[in-house]
């Protein structure tokens, strides 16, 4: 795809429906990407520091997360590579 844009993991929860939540955004907070995995299915994937995402499959930040998810992807993508595990 031409129109993927680069996101850094800023959160990682747990359910009590052993669901995990990961959620991406872009360094100025502006945007994020949402994704559930079941435990199971989360054994048998990669979860890298960053993944790219179509431009048109992002969502604008809520202002009262906009700043943490910023601060916290300049983290990731100052700390890791890409592709490596978190």
């Amino acid at each position: 795809m031409d129109n993927e844009v680069r996101l850094w993991m800023v959160e990682r929860t747990y359910d009590t429906r052993n669901l995990i939540t990961l959620i991406y955004a872009t360094t100025d907070g502006e945007r994020y990407y949402q994704k559930e995995l079941s435990s199971s299915l989360l054994s048998r994937t990669t979860v890298t520091a960053a993944i790219e995402v179509a431009d048109e499959d992002l969502e604008p930040t809520s202002d009262d997360t906009r700043q943490r998810y910023a601060e916290e992807a300049t983290r990731m993508a100052e700390k890791h590579a890409p592709d490596d595990e978190v």
